[in-house]
């Protein structure tokens, strides 16, 4: 892996790459201490101090909560815009037939994805600043409010948006001049910069010995934890195929053996964030009727605020299990169809030995690939939930915080280095994974 690493550098394009990834993820952490106009640091800093559990919106975040930057949202509405334009595709007819146009239509639908973000990033914004002002004992933003101050909390909010849609475009410039996996990428150098800070503050509040035994724990369980990804996330049920020989003018062409390898998680981290998204979003929503002159609309909007932003309740994580597994199937099964394989199978000859070509061959891979996508679901849930059941049994707050960024950590990494190893192998060195 190292001497792979030492012949990426030795490629120049390859180099240029690498360096520029690393170029726009210096300027990521610049924006993200970038704070916005008329915050209170002093309270901000006592709230962080106080509050472990909203380290986890810090810490996908990268920091970028703890001082109010205008990144504080990272790029997660880009993240809950995509999972609302996929939900659309087999819904609409217009996006199946922009789906099926190839690159150019997928491209449309990118851009109109790009659209969408603007106004969910505009609602995050809000819903994020009333949330840390009304956790806060004291405002964290002072005179915030259309009926307070209407041209300052405009203002305020298209910062916010301007600076997740900065991030999103750094995220395309990596993707297309970079490494690849750019929205990943930004997330993944978040997480990484907040993760030890987040890990420590999580053992803190304990005796010297326990802080040590604590963190013992949770290198252990972290290391079993990373074992486990990369053992699901590499594992792969290998379809056989056959080629049939065709004869052209009085040469035979073609003929031969391959597989389809479909993948235990075909999904990868993607389910995490999106089940990530999805549980802000109704904290956020609940978040506007806190201050209800209806009593019993402020309760409910309390109620589900304390579930879905605080993360303590068992019927939290029971939704968050729940949402996994089903992002799981369904991102797997929309990735299945995008694929096509059994038309370019047939297309080109390809058939599977026993299964005839077109919708047989079709149907028999969706069956496959469901029934192996069930082990990559539950243990991705288990996987999401395990720091819920280790803080039952032992405090530790740390693992709460860092879990799903554990996860999507290796899922990039794995990511980066498949693609890392392909550059390679197109130049003929040898690659990370053997």
């Amino acid at each position: 892996m190292i001497d792979a690493a030492v012949n990426s550098f030795r490629i120049p394009d390859l180099r240029q790459k690498i360096l520029f990834t690393a170029a726009m993820l210096v300027v990521f952490r610049f924006i993200a201490h970038i704070p916005v106009p008329g915050v209170d640091a002093q309270a901000l800093r006592s709230l962080f101090e106080s509050n472990q559990l909203i380290g986890m919106l810090d810490l996908f975040s990268g920091g970028a909560l703890s001082s109010f930057s205008i990144a504080a949202m990272g790029v997660y509405p880009y993240i809950t815009a995509q999972i609302i334009v996929q939900l659309m595709v087999p819904i609409i007819p217009r996006l199946q037939e922009l789906a099926n146009e190839g690159e150019s239509g997928r491209n449309k639908i990118n851009q109109w994805t790009y659209y969408l973000t603007v106004p969910l990033s505009f609602l995050q914004a809000f819903g994020t600043v009333q949330f840390i002002n009304s956790t806060s004992q004291q405002p964290i933003l002072r005179g915030f409010g259309f009926d307070q101050d209407p041209l300052g909390t405009f203002a305020l909010l298209i910062s916010m948006t301007a600076g997740t849609m900065l991030l999103i475009w750094l995220g395309e410039l990596i993707s297309q001049s970079g490494i690849g996996n750019g929205i990943s990428v930004i997330i993944f150098a978040g997480i990484v910069a907040k993760l030890p800070s987040a890990t420590w503050q999580g053992l803190a509040g304990g005796t010297d010995m326990g802080r040590i035994a604590g963190l013992a724990f949770f290198v252990v369980l972290s290391l079993i934890t990373v074992f486990a990804i990369v053992f699901v996330y590499e594992g792969q049920r290998r379809i056989p195929v056959q080629y049939a020989r065709r004869i052209r003018g009085n040469r035979w062409y073609g003929g031969g053996t391959t597989h389809i390898p479909l993948r235990v998680n075909s999904a990868g981290m993607i389910p995490l964030i999106f089940a990530s998204s999805i549980m802000i979003f109704p904290g956020t929503v609940a978040s506007y009727f806190l201050g209800s002159q209806n009593e019993v609309v402020a309760q409910i909007a309390k109620w589900i605020y304390d579930l879905f932003y605080l993360g303590s309740s068992w019927l939290y994580w029971v939704f968050y299990f729940v949402m996994v597994v089903g992002f799981t199937f369904f991102y797997a099964l929309v990735l299945f169809e995008q694929q096509q394989i059994a038309e370019n199978l047939q297309k080109h000859g390809g058939f599977i030995p026993g299964i005839r070509p077109g919708r047989p061959t079709q149907e028999y891979l969706y069956k496959v690939l469901t029934r192996i996508t069930w082990a990559g679901a539950i243990f991705l849930g288990i996987v999401a939930v395990l720091p819920f059941i280790a803080r039952q049994g032992t405090g530790i707050q740390a693992l709460t915080l860092s879990s799903t960024g554990l996860l999507i950590v290796v899922g990039v990494v794995l990511d980066t280095i498949k693609q890392l190893e392909a550059q390679l192998l197109m130049r003929h060195y040898q690659g990370f994974i053997r």
